[in-house]
């Protein structure tokens, strides 16, 4: 009997090797520059990186002792219920109700891994094929590939340095038609750093709930407020829309937790039970030494965060100031998370070094390569012409990273 030939009609295009469905997602910028950033620092070159949003800061040690003492109890050896730590979702409640004035009952915590999960599976439960997600921009470039992934359709609306990138009730109704299912809000703002005030917060509430809309909110950076700026849990604005509205958050940004991979979405009981169905098969539980730590950050004070805002708040004035004294570069000072995201397009159609700026990646792409600094364009969150920078960096970095940017965009011409 002899060996069957090979056939390759299931390779042909009918049949691709990476399914559509993942095959059109984009791999997500900030991590992208980040780790170019990372790689040519290993290479030798001093690179800055302004790519990632990630506080420079450690965890506080009592977190990091929490963490190790839960290594050493066979408890955290095993699996434990997928939708979190029972004692965690019940101080994740309390927390939100310190913190913001919202309170939930830990039926409705779902603990994730990390926030993007949050974000993911807060989609995937409420979002049908075809339904439209209104998608202020510029967004987080993980926002649209997260609605596509649950069959919505991201429907942009844009807003620029005119209205300190925040979009209005007014723009939200243009863009509304008959299959816009969700608002996506994120306040304060990734990648602009803007805040929607306790008024604005209001008024779109209250637009949601006479369409009859769901709102998802990412609150991860609500305790990075600068210059009295104040801003508002949506449900606890209008509590009518508590019954329509998902809050998404975590420890990442708080508590310098990044890598910790600890989120959690907060909403009615019984879309956090069908989310919690589907993380049951997606990963089970979230590591429970992690979540060991994220109990211990969630329940203690918020000292360190406030350390480090203070900081952040320091980085901000400076780099406002650095990259406004930039010829072309129009930067809005941000009251909000740790961003900036200053417009350049007043560069674009120029030339630097002999190549012509023809779009915000090429410009990126040109800093990277002679000023040894990594920014994001703007096209990965939607808006052309910008780019973001994240300040959470030692403040040396900083002003040496931007002197470096300021000196390569003065042969702009």
């Amino acid at each position: 009997m002899g060996t069957p030939e090979t056939t390759t009609e299931n390779t042909s295009s009918d049949h691709p090797r990476v399914s559509k469905r993942i095959g059109g997602i984009a791999e997500s910028a900030t991590l992208a520059v980040d780790a170019k950033a990372k790689a040519l620092k290993a290479a030798g070159r001093p690179v800055i990186g302004f790519g990632a949003g990630e506080p420079d800061f450690p965890t506080p040690a009592a977190v990091v002792a929490a963490a190790q003492a839960a290594c050493a109890d066979p408890r955290n050896h095993r699996y434990t219920p997928a939708a979190g730590l029972p004692e965690l979702r019940e101080a994740v409640a309390a927390k939100t109700k310190r913190d913001s004035g919202y309170e939930v009952s830990a039926s409705q915590v779902l603990i994730t891994n990390g926030g993007k999960q949050a974000v993911y599976q807060a989609f995937a439960t409420i979002v049908d094929p075809g339904d439209e997600v209104l998608l202020p921009a510029p967004y987080w470039t993980t926002y649209p590939e997260a609605i596509t992934l649950a069959g919505g359709v991201p429907v942009q609306v844009t807003a620029d340095e005119s209205t300190d990138y925040l979009v209005t009730v007014e723009q939200l109704e243009a863009a509304r038609t008959p299959r816009t299912k969700v608002l996506l809000l994120c306040s304060p703002s990734n990648p602009t750093g803007s805040v929607y005030s306790r008024e604005q917060i209001t008024a779109i509430g209250e637009w949601a709930l006479a369409n009859g809309l769901w709102v998802v909110t990412d609150e991860i950076y609500e305790h990075l407020l600068y210059d009295g700026a104040e801003t508002a849990s949506l449900p606890v604005a209008v509590p009518a829309m508590a019954d329509r509205t998902i809050v998404l958050n975590g420890v990442a940004k708080t508590y310098a937790m990044t890598g910790w991979r600890v989120g959690w979405l907060i909403g009615p009981a019984d879309v956090v039970k069908a989310a919690a169905n589907l993380q049951s098969h997606l990963t089970s539980n979230v590591a429970n030494v992690s979540q060991r730590a994220a109990l211990e950050a969630v329940s203690g004070s918020l000292d360190a965060a406030h350390e480090m805002r203070t900081a952040f708040d320091r980085r901000r004035r400076t780099i406002v100031e650095l990259l406004s004294a930039i010829p072309g570069v129009e930067c809005p000072t941000p009251k909000g998370a740790f961003y900036v995201y200053p417009s350049v397009k007043a560069l674009i159609g120029k030339r630097l070094r002999g190549a012509e700026i023809t779009d915000t990646v090429t410009l990126a792409a040109l800093i990277l390569e002679h000023a040894e600094v990594a920014v994001v364009p703007g096209e990965a969150f939607g808006t052309p012409g910008y780019l973001r920078l994240s300040y959470a960096l030692g403040d040396d970095d900083l002003k040496t990273g931007v002197t470096r940017m300021a000196e390569l965009l003065a042969e702009v011409e």
